[in-house]
């Protein structure tokens, strides 16, 4: 009991999320001692109002989604903005594809994202996370520990399963290619 004391104040002082191994190092403890500690903490704020939320980057206390509404209003804040339809189709396209560039999203999409792009970044749903090595070299775009927060996720895994219309899934007809072959000079 003691760890899992321990992590949580560590966690509670933290303004970004902390990894397993950062925990261990400071707790001389093992990585596989802070893990079990971590899953018994996260249990232990099941029913609470504040949530072990995990992302790429580690383990970050955070208010529990549901109470968000009752923090706006003690605090004066404004309600969350909704978010666009299309920002909302970036923001899935970015959650499912990550790492993504705006040409792959304005391929799925059909229509140039920069402006969403832009209005993502600015509220921390998106970040930047490299260039591509293709031509241009474009940014690349995943979500961040914000999106996770903004949807009540405590890590990616718990993304839905992605789902396609049957008319929308790939298929490749290898007749098909034999039928478009380019015609002979013969002919």
């Amino acid at each position: 009991m003691e760890l899992i004391a321990r992590i949580e104040a560590l966690l509670f002082i933290s303004a970004r999320p902390v990894s397993t191994s950062q925990l261990a190092t400071t707790l001389d403890v093992t990585t596989r001692e802070a893990d079990l500690a971590l899953q018994q903490l996260g249990d232990q704020y099941q029913e609470r109002g504040i949530c072990l939320q995990q992302s790429k980057d580690g383990y970050q206390l955070v208010s529990s989604p549901q109470f968000s509404h009752d923090i706006e209003k003690f605090m004066g804040l404004e309600e969350i903005a909704r978010l666009s339809r299309a920002a909302l189709e970036v923001l899935a396209i970015i959650a499912y594809q990550q790492p993504v560039t705006r040409p792959q999203i304005d391929s799925v999409r059909g229509v140039n994202s920069d402006s969403v792009l832009r209005t993502l970044t600015r509220h921390s749903l998106i970040e930047e996370v490299g260039r591509s090595e293709g031509p241009g070299r474009p940014f690349l775009y995943s979500t961040t520990t914000e999106f996770l927060s903004y949807f009540g996720l405590g890590s990616m895994q718990e993304l839905p399963p992605l789902q396609l219309e049957p008319d929308l899934e790939f298929t490749h007809d290898p007749s098909a290619d034999e039928q478009q072959e380019s015609p002979s000079l013969n002919e």
